[in-house]
C-alpha cells in the first residue's frame, strides 16, 4: 500500500484524490500511520437510503426478545 507524509498529502491533496486507486493510501506523521484514505465505491453509495419507506420495524428494536428472569 502506498504511504505519504501528512505534509506532502496536504500540499498535493487534490491531485492525490484524483488518482486514488481502490487500495487507497496511508497518511503518516513522523513515519507512523495516522489515517487511511480510500475511495468511495459508487455501488455502495447507491445503496444508501435505497430501502427508505420499504421496511417496517415490528416490536422494540432495542430489546433482546428475552423475558426477564423472575427472582424470588
Amino acid at each position: 500500500m502506498k504511504m505519504i507524509g501528512a505534509t506532502k498529502f496536504k500540499e498535493q491533496c487534490l491531485a492525490i484524490l484524483g488518482r486514488l486507486d481502490e487500495e487507497g493510501m496511508i497518511i503518516t506523521k513522523h513515519k507512523k500511520p495516522v489515517a487511511k484514505v480510500v475511495p468511495i465505491r459508487s455501488k455502495s453509495v447507491n445503496l444508501i437510503g435505497k430501502l427508505k419507506g420499504k421496511l417496517t420495524i415490528k416490536g422494540d428494536i432495542l430489546s433482546t426478545g428475552l423475558k426477564p428472569a423472575i427472582s424470588s
